[in-house]
This record gives C-alpha cells, sequence and structure tokens, in this order.
C-alpha cells in the first residue's frame, strides 16, 4: 500500500508539473499574440497620425478678373494665367510694394493655381470678361502652418514661412477666405514637384495597368502548369527537377527577378523601360511559382474518388480534368493567385530595376506608356525633402494597404464561400 501511495504521489506531481508547463506556455502564446498586435496598432498608429491630414489641402479664394486685354492671342492657352494671379494678391494686400515682400506674398499660394485659371478658361471661354472667385491650393508651407505642424513662435529663421507670411494668412482667415477642404487633387492628379499638386492616380493607373498583365498572363500559365505537374507529367527525375526548381523560385528575392527582366526583356528584347508591359512581364515571373504551387494543392484536395467515378462512367483523362477536377479545385487557385497579385502589387525593388522608378506627371492611358507603380511612388515621396511630402507618402500607404486588405478579404471570403469538405 505504501509503494502504491509513492506511485501515486509521483504521477500526481508529475501531473502538476505538465499543467503549469502547459498554462505557462499558454500564457507566452497569449503575450506573443499581445505584443504583435501591440506593435501593429502601434504601425498602423504611426501611418494613419502621418497620412490622415493629407486628405485635406488649404485653399486660398482669389477674386480673379479675367479682363479681355489679357485674351488677345488666338491660343486662350498663351495668357498670362499666372500674371493674373500676382495681380489679385496685389490688389488683395495693397500696401505690399517692396520686391522680396510681393515674391512672399505671391509663394502664398502654389504654382498650379495658373493652370487652375488656364483650365476654366479653355472648359468655359464665356468666364472672359466676368470676374469669378476661385479656390485655388495654398503652397504647401501655408498648408502645413493651417494643420498645426508650423510652431508660429518659432524665430523666422527656425521655420519656412516669413512672419509677413503669417500676418497675410491670419487676414485672410479673418477675411474667411483661406480655408481647408477635401483634397480632390490628390486622387485625380499624377505625381509633381510640388507637394500640394501631387497625387496618387497616375500611380494607381500604372499599378493596375501592371497588375492587368500580370494577371493575364499568370494565371492561365500557372493554372496549365499546375494541372500537367500535377495530372499529366509523368513521375521521373526531370519532373523532381521542375518541381524543385518551382519551389525554390517561390523563395527567390523579388530584385533577382527584377534583375532577369532588366536583360531580358529591356536588354535582349528591346521593349521600352518604365512600362505597364515590362512590369507585368516581370511580375508574371515572380507570382507564377506562388500559383503554381496554390493550384497544385488546390488540385491535390480533390479526392481520388471523383476521378475513379468519372472515368469509371466513360469520360477521358481530359475530360474528367476539366469537367470535374479543375471545377472543384479553382477556388482554391483563385484564392493562390489574388494572395500573388496581392503580393505583387506591393513590390517595389524588381520595378525599379526595369525603370519604373521615373517621375511620371502624366497618367498613363495604356500598357505602354511611361509609368510608375504605387510602392515605387511611395518610396519616391519618402525621399522628397518638403514635410508636406510626409503625409502625403503615409496616406498613399493607407491607401495601398486598403488595396492589400481588400485583396486579402477577398481571398478569404471566396476561401470560405466556395471551400468543400469532403
Amino acid at each position: 500500500m505504501k509503494d502504491q501511495r509513492h506511485v501515486s504521489e509521483a504521477i500526481n506531481k508529475g501531473l502538476k508539473r505538465r499543467y503549469r508547463a502547459e498554462q505557462r506556455f499558454r500564457r507566452i502564446g497569449i503575450a506573443a499574440i499581445v505584443i504583435a498586435l501591440l506593435f501593429l496598432l502601434s504601425l498602423f498608429y504611426s501611418i494613419i497620425s502621418k497620412g490622415y491630414p493629407a486628405f485635406q489641402q488649404t485653399y486660398v479664394a482669389l477674386n480673379i478678373t479675367f479682363a479681355e486685354d489679357i485674351f488677345q492671342s488666338e491660343n486662350l492657352r498663351d495668357a498670362n494665367y499666372l500674371g493674373l494671379v500676382k495681380s489679385t494678391l496685389r490688389q488683395m494686400f495693397p500696401a505690399v510694394d517692396d520686391r522680396r515682400e510681393k515674391r512672399q506674398l505671391y509663394n502664398m499660394v502654389s504654382p498650379g493655381a495658373a493652370f487652375i485659371l488656364q483650365d476654366m478658361i479653355i472648359d468655359n471661354p464665356g468666364l472672359i470678361g466676368t470676374t469669378q472667385t476661385v479656390w485655388v491650393p495654398a503652397d504647401d508651407d501655408i498648408d502645413m502652418f493651417m494643420k498645426g505642424k508650423i510652431d508660429p513662435t518659432l524665430p523666422q529663421s527656425a521655420r519656412r514661412i516669413t512672419d509677413n507670411q503669417l500676418e497675410w494668412t491670419r487676414a485672410l482667415q479673418e477675411a474667411g477666405k483661406i480655408e481647408k477642404r477635401f483634397n480632390t487633387i490628390f486622387f485625380t492628379a499624377g505625381d509633381s514637384r510640388e507637394p500640394e499638386l501631387a497625387g496618387i492616380l497616375g500611380a494607381a493607373a500604372g499599378s493596375f495597368y501592371t497588375l492587368l498583365i500580370t494577371l493575364g498572363l499568370s494565371f492561365p500559365i500557372g493554372v496549365a502548369a499546375a494541372v500537367y505537374l500535377e495530372e499529366f507529367a509523368p513521375a521521373n527525375r526531370w519532373t523532381d527537377l521542375i518541381e524543385i526548381n518551382i519551389n525554390n523560385l517561390a523563395a527567390v528575392p523579388s530584385i533577382i527577378f527584377g534583375l532577369l527582366g532588366l536583360a531580358i526583356f529591356i536588354n535582349f528584347f528591346g521593349l521600352p523601360r518604365s512600362t505597364p508591359l515590362v512590369g507585368g512581364l516581370v511580375l508574371t515571373l515572380m507570382t507564377l511559382p506562388t500559383i503554381i504551387i496554390a493550384g497544385r494543392a488546390s488540385l491535390k484536395s480533390v479526392p481520388p474518388s471523383i476521378r475513379e467515378a468519372a472515368l469509371g462512367v466513360g469520360a477521358s483523362k481530359l475530360q474528367t480534368i476539366t469537367h470535374h477536377v479543375l471545377p472543384l479545385a479553382l477556388p482554391g487557385m483563385l484564392t493562390g493567385t489574388i494572395i500573388g497579385m496581392a503580393q505583387a502589387l506591393g513590390e517595389t525593388a524588381p520595378l525599379l530595376m526595369i525603370g519604373m522608378v521615373a517621375f511620371i506627371v502624366d497618367i498613363p492611358a495604356g500598357i505602354t506608356d511611361p509609368a510608375t507603380a504605387l510602392p515605387v511612388q511611395i518610396f519616391l515621396w519618402s525621399d522628397s525633402p518638403e514635410r508636406a511630402f510626409t503625409e502625403r507618402t503615409s496616406a498613399a500607404i493607407m491607401v495601398l494597404l486598403a488595396f492589400l486588405i481588400l485583396m486579402n478579404a477577398t481571398a478569404v471570403i471566396m476561401r470560405k464561400k466556395f471551400e468543400i469538405k469532403w
């Protein structure tokens, strides 16, 4: 009886140790998840807190008189629109007569104000001879001051706006001629050297055309390769070598694909640099291994009984695959494709290697037009010295993250909706 009690006590002690170890492991796991979530939340907080001001832009109201004597030329684009802006600012502040002060006054509004007036007249020549109140973007430094990013109590040498500009800005505020509005330029314009005129539409269009090429090539090629390797390829050393290479390509750094695209598509085939066509070809090479691996996994998940039943009723091998196996595996293939496309959307290094880092102002209209991509645009803005580009960089990251979250959420929803449990 004494020996049995000793054995029972030893077993109980061992169980208590295991239970304590299990509880410690669970607490460590929960702590790891909490720490990861805290890091993620701090990252999102940093991006959002810096980026959300970019969705607002400071505008200044100018009472522009489109005098007829300014538009003597038959070409309305040749009119002195910049002179109109300057003369209006001088009328608003008639006490400014020093050349240096005039230069500071003109710098209160964006250089793009003249182009806004030009577009107004070209779209509606009937405005000639009238006086219109036009809201034009303020200079980025004035915008930073209006958003509280510049401390007016600092000495003039320590801030980017002068005492005169502070005084004129306060006068405009009292007159109700300066205010913050939703920044539509950020979503409707291409890149610019001026932060208040910079937008993401050109980069978004470039990403769209690039992903269109990537999807159009990688999905059919990836599905065909997965079907062949899984259903038709004989089991030999050549097939094994191909499978190993596909798995290895999935882990190759993305910049290697950029070097490959530079060497083959640009240097050898002579395709134009900095175009969505070349970018799509490079990202296709990078995305194919992911789609092939996901496609093969989806085909393996289809039970052999489906194939056996189709073959048993007289279907050929090809009919079995196309009519029965492939439709059942397609949801998993689509999920893998979306994940691969999301990975391609966020890639920067391979696009830098093929020249999509160029400064592109115009919105690309096709796959052969010079373009950049959203991740590359973020890279370019992050290297700009102006403080206003910092918030636009974070805002562009927010837009990119929104697209990535949407694509990954679509993949999850599709997997849940079309998942078949055998």
